[in-house]
């Protein structure tokens, strides 16, 4: 009798640890949660620099990754500075637009403090493709398809 108490006693001793090691791994999963998101950008036509500049600062220190599935235009365009290029990739449709910043008041004249936000948000590699394609001015530019892969990883 009393080896058979003893024989049960092991076999819930070890069906416990294996129940408290299955909860370990399925919290350590929930913690990973968030840090497995992805947020899609498409067909985002920017806006007033500030925003962009607090939603891409909170979005950096989510951890979530950003997929870029259209266009990414104008202030959006900061995310490439402002998001860790690990936490970013491209699909095929992807197409990021630069221009000059605008006047707040929405009348398209170039605002120079504008400029120099957008400016210091972008990442080396971005100013040097803008500056071959003639830098930030009222006329658009658009870097997609293959420089834009080359650039940035591709989704999956």
């Amino acid at each position: 009798m009393v080896a058979i108490k003893d024989f049960l006693s092991t076999i819930a001793a070890e069906e416990f640890m294996k129940a408290r090691a299955f909860s370990a791994v399925i919290f350590l999963l929930l913690g990973l949660a968030p840090a497995l998101a992805v947020v899609r950008i498409g067909d985002d036509s920017g806006g007033q620099i500030g925003p962009y500049l607090a939603k891409y600062r909170a979005l950096r220190a989510s951890g979530e990754r950003v997929e870029i599935d259209g266009a990414c235009a104008s202030a959006c365009t900061m995310l490439l500075g402002l998001i860790p290029r690990n936490h970013i990739c491209v699909t095929p449709r992807a197409s990021l637009v630069f221009h000059s910043a605008w006047d707040p008041q929405g009348d398209q004249g170039v605002s120079a403090d504008g400029n120099r936000i957008l400016w210091s948000t972008y990442p080396e590699g971005i100013r040097q493709w803008i500056k071959r394609h003639g830098g930030l001015h009222s006329q658009i530019i658009m870097l997609r398809g293959p420089e834009l892969a080359a650039m940035f990883p591709t989704c999956r």
